[in-house]
């Protein structure tokens, strides 16, 4: 038989309402009583009934998350985070991929007709995307680097983290410093904002041709480009800092496959701290984040803005920290 309200407060000695308040995280509940609970649901397989809650409240229990490429390995640890933290409170999470503003309108018009209950945007740039000329907006929380005032928001301080971790390789010795993976969109724009800023902060010349393009955010292209890179006949930088794991795994490939040492001629640092950046050899120097936190506060918002839609708009910044391994050699953080 399945579980009920009842029968999770029972076992934690808690009451009904204490349940509902950890399920749905709408009251805050001291962190002894949740673990209680916690214990409760996972013990008794807890699953909230969402057709009997939408009757009541007129909600369907799914919510959207929308990302623009779903082949990557953040992506895949973004999904994994949000659909943890959409179980945890009681909601379905429907994936999907946007690659263009048609797919984002598709799902606010779905939000407006109450077919999800709101929606977790990450588009690559503003202009692009449909939240910009919706007009009135279902709940909406966007993710990444793109920020329209009119909707709540949760990021990493790219350029911050670009610039951190730039900073340390200059003072680790590296004076040829380089990005990969410069492209139009807002989470490039930041992190080439970042780079740049900590070249004049070290008195270091800013040289267009370091900052290098890819086709595309993917170890492929990471491949291609600093194969490029090194098919001029060039000095070769010192040090490329890629905008993400993926691009750096292909950029260290490709030194790799020249007889450049990595990390002894050029360091090679990546973005995002996915799994297997931790595996490869040499192991990944890389900027992490917490995307458990990404997702949480992303729902915070959401839930928020569900129970009061003219809220004032928030923005939340999750902290990030350099994560210094083999590919760079030691670097001097702080």
């Amino acid at each position: 038989m399945r579980a009920t309200v009842k029968d999770v407060a029972k076992l934690a000695g808690v009451s009904p309402k204490t349940v509902s308040n950890v399920v749905n995280r709408t009251v805050p509940v001291s962190p002894a009583t949740r673990a209680r609970v916690e214990s409760a649901l996972a013990a008794l397989d807890y699953v909230p009934n969402l057709s009997a809650r939408g009757l009541r409240n007129g909600r369907t229990g799914v919510i959207a998350l929308a990302l623009p490429d779903l082949s990557t390995p953040y992506s895949a640890a973004v999904v994994q985070a949000f659909v943890r933290s959409g179980k945890a409170r009681g909601f379905s999470v429907h994936v999907e991929e946007t690659t263009d503003a048609d797919t984002e309108a598709a799902l606010l018009t779905r939000a407006r007709e109450h077919l999800v209950d709101g929606l977790v945007l990450n588009p690559v740039l503003l202009e692009a995307s449909a939240v910009r000329l919706a007009g009135s907006l279902p709940p909406v929380v966007m993710i990444g680097e793109v920020d329209e005032p009119a909707v709540d928001h949760v990021w990493v301080d790219n350029a911050a983290a670009v610039h951190s971790l730039v900073t340390a390789l200059v003072r680790s010795g590296r004076r040829r410093v380089a990005v990969l993976g410069v492209m139009r969109s807002a989470s490039s724009d930041l992190r080439t904002e970042g780079y740049r800023r900590a070249l004049r902060e070290a008195g270091l010349p800013h040289d267009p041709e370091l900052e290098i393009p890819s086709a595309e955010w993917s170890s492929q292209g990471g491949h291609d480009a600093m194969t490029a890179v090194l098919a001029r006949g060039t000095e070769v930088p010192d040090a490329v800092v890629c905008f993400t794991d993926t691009l750096a795994l292909g950029v260290a490939g490709a030194l790799q496959r020249r007889g450049v040492d990595v990390p002894g001629r050029v360091a090679v640092c990546g973005y995002d701290d996915v799994e297997v950046a931790r595996w490869v050899s040499p192991s990944l120097t890389t900027v992490s984040f917490d995307r458990q936190a990404v997702a949480e506060a992303a729902l915070d918002l959401l839930t928020a803005r569900m129970e009061r839609p003219d809220a004032p708009v928030e923005t939340r910044t999750v902290p990030h920290r350099i994560v210094v391994r083999d590919s760079s050699g030691p670097l001097p953080l702080g």
